[in-house]
């Protein structure tokens, strides 16, 4: 993906587009993907970059959502477990199996939830990841050797997947290009052309030049998360305020916390909510809250009380008792749920998806997670190519595989998480031998990925790289800061920057990553 191409396609279209899509997170580029992958003339326009928001700050799961069996929800389940399924034979190279146990203190835990663990077995059906079974306390102690061990009586195993979920979402953007999909970030919408009282289009600014755009569409989707609303009243300043943000806190732990490829599930703390401690990166990821919260920021920061309740928490279930000084990063995000009634707390709000469509023709898509993203745009597709009287095209993303689609990309080692670009880099470091050092210590991150990034991944600034087409800003936020000069010399000769260029960027992100440890 080069962005000084896709633009040039922006300028030299001169019929009107069959989709524009407002949004590069997941249910964007999936929608994106879905629209291109039918034949559609698409186009994906997101203000900041790709997954910059709620899409890059997830549990890091690929799950049915055990906790929605718990609530009833079977239909959802049902739904996700199909769509988890898919993605692990479309993206083997980003989604795996992970074993999770539930350990149990109290007699009636094993039995209950080894009950409802075998019934998400059996919804599972064939998309399965692996059999739920019961554990003696000993087999438990095997399997998470740091779990507390005082009042312990066992434990129940099952199996779920995980992600990398930036990385999918730059593969996801890839693979609507690769089906001819233009997609631009830093390209911001700043309203919609009617005609004839329908949406006809996007104005747009390119945020890096200043250049602005009027650019027609037969079909405009809003997929924008948490700022649904923003757009909604684009079409109508009257529109009813339909997304109550929730939101949602992780913090990171060195390995040692929780040592092993298996993962801890609490499914219900004192205050109901569901806890999970789960390996990834060679790290430990613990989460996550449910708060509900007034304002929608584009760097949302954890409260006090979540940030006690996790540390908290995490000492009651790990024998080594974390503390603030233990914190590697701590990020926050915002889900958006749809208020469909009166609810006060964010337990009464929908966690499935809406599609929601204005009089105008604007088509919204808003709600779910990311396990359903393929789902939820197989039907805006279908709805919006209705409304726009487009001809009716069969969905072929079932089976579609996501760009770097390989099965044994842990043969690439460090770089597994790029699947079949892992050659590319490699050539990379061939041409050029330089590029083999690593950008810290900390990370196994080399040169060459920061090149990569830039020429195949567009991104356009070193929170780019950092945060999204690598983790580092998740992984270690201190360490991060260290990487930010490295990183932006290394992009800036590949942008064609100078030193005033490198200068803001370094301060930019040291201002950013501050935010992300304690």
């Amino acid at each position: 993906m080069n962005r000084d191409e896709m633009v040039s396609r922006i300028k030299n279209t001169v019929e009107p587009w069959d989709f524009v899509i407002i949004g590069g997170g997941a249910t964007g580029l999936g929608c994106a993907i879905e629209a291109a992958s039918r034949g559609y003339q698409t186009l994906l326009l997101e203000r900041d970059d790709f997954s910059k928001g709620t899409s890059s700050r997830s549990t890091k799961l690929i799950h049915g959502g055990v906790r929605y069996l718990q609530q009833g929800n079977v239909s959802l389940v049902l739904e996700a477990l199909r769509e988890r399924g898919r993605l692990r034979r479309n993206a083997p190279h980003l989604v795996h199996n992970l074993p999770f146990v539930v350990p149990s203190y109290d007699w009636w835990e094993g039995p209950f939830y080894g009950i409802g663990l075998k019934l998400y077995d059996m919804l599972a059906g064939k998309h399965g990841f692996g059999h739920s079974r019961f554990l003696s306390r000993e087999t438990t102690r095997q399997y998470l050797p740091t779990v507390e061990t005082e009042g312990l009586r066992g434990g129940v195993i099952y199996y779920d997947g995980q992600f990398d979920d930036s990385r999918l979402a730059i593969n996801m953007a890839q693979t609507a290009a690769d089906q001819s999909a233009t997609l631009v970030n830093y390209m911001k919408v700043t309203g919609l052309i009617r005609e004839n009282q329908m949406t006809a289009g996007v104005r747009a600014k390119d945020i890096e030049t200043g250049a602005e755009y009027e650019i027609r569409a037969k079909s405009v989707i809003n997929a924008t998360g948490v700022f649904t609303d923003q757009v909604l009243r684009m079409d109508d300043p009257g529109s009813r305020q339909i997304i109550v943000p929730s939101q949602g806190v992780h913090l990171v732990l060195d390995a040692s916390f929780l040592p092993g490829d298996k993962a801890i599930m609490v499914p219900h703390t004192a205050d109901g909510r569901v806890l999970f401690a789960t390996p990834w990166h060679d790290k430990v990821i613990v989460g996550t809250t449910d708060t509900m919260v007034d304002e929608i920021l584009d760097e949302p920061r954890p409260l006090e009380n979540e940030i006690e309740f996790l540390i908290s928490h995490a000492a009651q279930y790990l024998t080594k008792d974390p503390d603030a000084s233990d914190v590697l990063s701590i990020f926050a995000g915002l889900r958006p749920l749809v208020n469909q009634g009166d609810g006060d707390s964010t337990a009464a709000l929908s966690r499935d998806h809406t599609i929601y469509i204005s009089r105008s023709g604007l088509v919204t898509i808003t709600g779910g997670k990311w396990t359903t993203y393929r789902k939820m745009a197989e039907e805006t597709i279908d709805q919006a190519a209705m409304v726009a009287h487009l001809d009716e095209r069969p969905c072929v993303s079932h089976d579609l595989h996501i760009h770097g689609y390989h099965n044994h990309a842990e043969k690439f080692g460090d770089l597994a998480v790029y699947g079949a670009d892992a050659a590319g880099i490699r050539d990379l470091c061939y041409q050029r031998p330089e590029l083999k050092k690593q950008i810290h210590t900390a990370f196994p991150t080399i040169a060459a990925e920061a090149v990569w990034a830039v020429k195949h991944e567009m991104a356009r600034t070193v929170e780019d790289f950092l945060a999204r087409r690598t983790r580092a800003l998740l992984l270690d936020a201190r360490a991060s800061m260290e990487a930010a000069e490295e990183t932006a010399r290394l992009m800036a000769g590949e942008l064609g920057q100078d030193e005033n260029w490198i200068r803001r960027e370094i301060e930019s992100y040291q201002s950013l990553a501050r935010g992300y440890f304690l």
